[in-house]
Formats: structure tokens, sequence, C-alpha cells
């Protein structure tokens, strides 16, 4: 249980640090009608991802007999993780390019994550083969893989709220670009465990692992 509940707090966290239309939403917000909106926006991934999880759990329980399938899933998401992993070691720090709104955070917050492709990619092609695979511990391994996962990627979006309160340089300094860079290792190491379980779904692990 340990072990997916770490994996979901390094992909939270990642998750939650990364630049993307939800981040910007919960800064602008934070620096346009204060800390209070943009935690409002952070909480967003809570209302809308649900249904996402269920959907993909559903697709991937028809699939569990085609290994081929799965295998190809598995390697989709070392690539999309090891793209994560690759945007995050190139890290330099941004500069926030705020876009004009009305205050209305939560809506805004939901609107925006789910009109982004990253939830429903992300939790195709990792979340929910993660916690199918997890079942295999008992309930209790996905469920701790969902909680690190959200517990991360909220809370870091909330801390980054409060800290741009107080800061609006904190994306252009190095605690920021250290922090992206270390979790983008974290993320190529995960990565290539996906693409060694893909290729052992699809027959060629013994011979490379």
């Amino acid at each position: 249980m340990g072990y997916y509940l770490t994996i979901g707090a390094v992909l939270g966290l990642s998750a939650g640090f990364a630049p993307g239309p939800l981040l910007t939403l919960v800064i602008s917000e934070t620096l346009r009608h204060g800390i209070r909106s943009g935690i409002r926006v952070a909480l967003a991934p809570i209302i809308t991802d649900f249904p996402i999880i269920l959907l993909t759990l559903l697709v991937l329980s028809k699939l569990s007999a085609f290994h081929g399938i799965l295998g190809i899933i598995s390697i989709a998401g070392g690539v999309f993780i090891l793209f994560m992993g690759y945007e995050s070691v190139r890290a330099k720090g941004f500069d926030l390019q705020l876009p004009s709104a009305e205050k209305r955070s939560l809506r805004k917050g939901i609107l925006a994550n789910m009109l982004s492709p990253h939830p429903y990619l992300f939790w195709f092609s990792v979340g929910a083969p993660t916690m199918t695979k997890a079942l295999v511990q008992g309930p209790w391994a996905p469920a701790a893989f969902v909680a690190g996962f959200y517990a991360c990627l909220i809370g870091a979006k909330i801390a980054l709220a409060i800290l741009v309160g107080s800061s609006r340089s904190f994306f252009r300094g190095a605690v920021y670009v250290w922090t992206m860079r270390a979790l983008g290792f974290v993320l190529i190491a995960l990565a290539l465990l996906l693409f060694r379980d893909g290729l052992r779904l699809l027959g060629f692990g013994g011979a490379l692992f």
C-alpha cells in the first residue's frame, strides 16, 4: 500500500506544480480576488475527476483479458509520464500572463479542468491502469494511490496559491525550478517502469528486463 501511496504522491506533486490552464487560473484568481479564490479553483479536480476515473476503470475492466491492448496503454502512459518528466527537468520558471475574468472561481476551475485533455490522458494511460494493478493487493492499495495523488495535487496548488499571495516572483525563483527538476527525474524513473510493464504485457519484457 505504501508503494502506491508514494507513486500517487509523486504524480500528484508533479501535476500540482506543473504549468497548465488550471495552475494559471489558480494563480490569476489568487492575484485578482485573494487566496481563498485560488484555493477554490485548486479544489476543482475533486469534482471533475470522479466521473473520469469511473469511466476509465470501466473501459479497462472490459479490456482486462487483452494483454496486448493493456501493454500498449501502459507504454502510452510511459510516454505521457516521460514527457511530463522531460518538461519538469527543463523547468526554468515562467511569467504569468493573466487573463481578465470575473470572480466565479470554483466554476471557472471546474470548466478549466473539464476542458483540459490532461486529466483524461492521465487517468486513461496512467491512473486507472495503476489502480487496476493495485487491486491485486486489495481495495486499500488503489485507495492509497488516489488519496496520495489528490492530497498532493490539491495540496500543491493550495500551497502555490498561498505563496503567490505573498510573492509574485515565486515561479521565477530557484526553489520552484529545482523542485520541478527533482520531480522530473522521479517521473522519468516511473516512465521506465511503465515501459517495462507494457513490454511484459506484449511478451517482450523477459528479454529486456
